[in-house]
């Protein structure tokens, strides 16, 4: 079986982020790898982390993912 795909969710609303997170955990070839609130935190985090895939909010404080 291949590797699972390694997820970073980025989203400033934290009911958004956690249950969007929670539902990719469910799958088994996703690992969410981690969560940021802001677009910010999710730069350093990717870096961090390096996530095959980096799921970002379009619209976010300090910066977002446009």
């Amino acid at each position: 079986m291949p590797d699972a795909i390694r997820i970073l969710v980025v989203d400033d609303h934290a009911v958004v982020r956690k249950g969007l997170a929670m539902v990719l955990r469910q799958e088994p070839d996703f690992e969410v790898v981690g969560e940021a609130e802001n677009g910010r935190v999710g730069l350093e985090r990717a870096r961090a982390l390096n996530p095959d895939i980096a799921l970002v909010d379009l619209v976010m404080p300090e910066m977002d993912g446009q």
